[in-house]
């Protein structure tokens, strides 16, 4: 594939042309610049764009709040009670799940927390947790935790799978080599399966196997994968996993998050959970006087009666999804990254370099750029000239070209600037 581009404008709107999923790109409200001309918005793994029809979906949500009050649980549009439940079928076929597996509850490290209660089951002798050495902080942060709730020193029982420094990236062999030398010690493999950092995606179907095959629950964070790769849930058999909406799911700022658990795991009541009255049995509910009975599946990990507002916003994304089709997106966003990749390499400069995987099925739409002598400077005059990226200390600027609003002049324009710049 990268053999045939071409680093021409021209080119770069004939791709355009030839883009099946181009008329998507009308569908979100793209950010200008103080002149009155659009930014080149490259940050969809940072905060996605907001679709233009979230308004529609929002008002309609607040015009039956202000008609209905509380019959609106009931006699909405779309009423609030079930309103979760319109969101499972499309979440489902994004994270390669069946919908009885997924729910949208809470925000991601509440999530995270959630299962960890669930699936990290610490023995005298069975207690460590392994997560990448690069993990998002939250992640870090909420295994310590949990290692400190179980009286467990993160010291003795967080083992980080690190990168080798020759690439940047971590190798299946050397987490392979941690679960030879102290697996009998692990309880929980938490992994997240799209590094923020390099943008490597991780095999997870391996992991899996490796997990279960020495006696570990295995979970991953979706955060910077959701809507980006198709992580094939189900099919992998992780345990559970854990996502936010915000990022390539364009849901808004601190948007909810999403679940997965294990059909395997549905009707195990004697999983230790922390539990809510959303999650009790529907048929009994509101009874009010009834022990707690957990609903079959994921859902039966909710804590509270869902917010609408905030997922109307996740519904009239997952509608953008449903009508490009997410097999479409992960065909475009192997191609736009591949071209963004060979217009990075043709400027051929000394002081930038990918530490992103090359081969397209080891990464999704985020290409990162290390920096030589972590220059910020380069990416605060980027910021200048309109171009909206994010800086990832310590040299680290990150692209993403997300397939369903971003355009490939988009990235030949980026790519040009850049170029300028050097």
């Amino acid at each position: 594939m990268i053999d045939t581009f071409q680093n021409t404008l021209a080119y770069a709107k004939k791709l355009d042309e030839q883009d099946e999923l181009r008329k998507f790109r009308s569908e979100f409200h793209i950010p200008k610049q103080k002149n009155g001309e659009e930014h080149i918005y490259l940050c969809g793994n940072s905060l996605g764009l907001q679709p233009k029809r979230t308004q529609k979906y929002i008002q309609q949500e607040l015009n039956d709040w202000a008609n209905l009050g509380v019959e609106g649980h009931t006699d909405a549009q779309h009423p609030w009670m079930p309103y979760h439940e319109f969101l499972s079928e499309s979440m489902a076929k994004i994270v390669g799940a069946k919908p009885k597996e997924v729910v949208v509850m809470n925000t991601l490290t509440t999530n995270l927390h959630l299962m960890m209660v669930s699936f990290y089951q610490p023995t005298s002798k069975r207690y460590k947790i392994v997560i990448e050495a690069d993990a998002f902080p939250s992640d870090k942060y909420a295994v310590e935790s949990q290692l400190k709730f179980h009286n467990i020193d993160p010291k003795d029982g967080l083992i980080l799978w690190k990168p080798r420094q020759e690439d940047k990236l971590c190798h299946v062999e050397d987490l392979e080599q941690i679960i030879h030398e102290q697996g009998d010690e692990i309880a929980l493999l938490m992994i997240g399966n799209t590094n923020y950092y390099s943008g490597q995606f991780y095999n997870m179907h391996k992991i899996t196997q490796l997990g279960h095959k020495h006696g570990m629950l295995v979970g991953f964070d979706l955060a910077h994968g959701v809507g980006n790769i198709q992580p094939n849930l189900h099919e992998v058999g992780a345990d559970f996993a854990v996502w936010c909406t915000y990022k390539y799911l364009n849901s808004g700022p601190g948007s909810l998050g999403g679940c997965f658990v294990h059909e395997r795991h549905a009707n195990n009541k004697n999983l230790k959970r922390f539990v809510g009255w959303w999650g009790h049995n529907k048929a009994t509910r509101f009874n009010m006087r009834h022990e707690f009975d957990p609903i079959s599946g994921a859902e039966g990990w909710q804590l509270s009666n869902p917010p609408i507002l905030s997922m109307a916003a996740i519904r009239a994304s997952l509608a953008v999804f449903d009508e490009a089709g997410f097999k479409n997106i992960r065909t475009k966003s192997k191609k736009i990254t591949s071209y963004l990749e060979f217009l990075v390499d043709e400027i051929n400069h000394e002081k930038i370099n990918i530490i992103t995987p090359r081969n397209p099925n080891e990464r999704g739409c985020q290409l990162s750029m290390q920096v030589k002598d972590a220059d910020k400077n380069l990416f605060d005059v980027l910021t200048e000239k309109g171009v909206v990226a994010d800086w990832r200390e310590p040299d680290v600027i990150r692209i993403a070209p997300a397939p369903l609003y971003n355009s490939y002049q988009d990235v030949f324009n980026f790519v040009e600037l850049l170029k300028s710049l050097l």
